[in-house]
């Protein structure tokens, strides 16, 4: 295997929170929507719409909003109060405003890492929103390059981590085997799975079975020391 060059990270909830405010997001909006669905009909329906969407409106909270609007609408038939929609949106818009919570150990791995490696944050989701959180972070300065794709595939890892001596010479680390670790394998390169406690259901994988590149760690204070040993 090639010596590794450049690094990639994913950003929500590999570097800062993100699904958590989803799932608070859609308590919200169960709420809401109390008296004409049950909970966790309402969630069935939520999924559907988002996975249904996927292709219309990409990942990010824009299309989280779309759907959920969406949803409101399929359960009451039409009906719902043009009060619930405005309530909806601000939900939405209270996701795009909330500051950035770094995770435990993100600032510090990457600190580690930048002198010796290209670092490439590689994210899916809508532009502004994903800039704005970047910029907040306070972690901008320390990458190489940034990509916000539209999704993670391998043939997108194989692009991004050419001029790096390819995706062999790449590691990815994220918290979405789907998104983040699997594709980065089947290009080539070594994927790191760093668990985060709450995970989309529409990111859900299994791990590959006896694959050497596949690495798995409870945070990323421990990626420095697998990258030593990778070298």
């Amino acid at each position: 295997m090639s010596r590794i060059t450049a690094i990639g990270f994913d950003a929500d909830d590999t570097l800062w929170h993100n699904e958590r405010f989803y799932k608070l997001t859609e308590a919200r909006f169960a709420e809401l929507l109390r008296e004409h669905a049950d909970p966790d009909h309402l969630a069935e329906r939520l999924l559907d719409a988002e996975r249904r969407n996927l292709g219309r409106y990409g990942f990010g909270i824009k299309g989280f909003v779309l759907s959920m609007i969406e949803t409101a609408m399929d359960v009451t038939d039409d009906r719902v109060p043009a009060s619930v929609l405005r309530q909806i949106i601000e939900a939405g818009q209270d996701m795009l405003a909330h500051p950035v919570e770094l995770l435990h150990h993100a600032r510090d791995a990457i600190a580690a890492l930048h002198e010796d490696f290209r670092l490439i944050l590689i994210t899916k989701g809508d532009l502004l929103d994903q800039e704005r959180k970047l910029a907040q972070s306070g972690l901008g300065d320390w990458f190489d390059q940034v990509e916000i794709v539209s999704d993670k595939t391998a043939a997108v890892y194989a692009r991004i981590f050419q001029p790096h001596g390819g995706a062999g010479a790449g590691l990815m680390a994220g918290n979405s085997l789907k998104s983040d670790v699997l594709p980065m394998i089947a290009a080539g390169g070594h994927g790191v799975h760093v668990p985060h406690g709450q995970v989309w259901a529409l990111e859900h994988a299994e791990p590959p079975e006896n694959e050497p590149r596949f690495h798995e760690m409870p945070h990323l204070g421990g990626l420095p020391a697998l990258v030593d040993r990778l070298r």
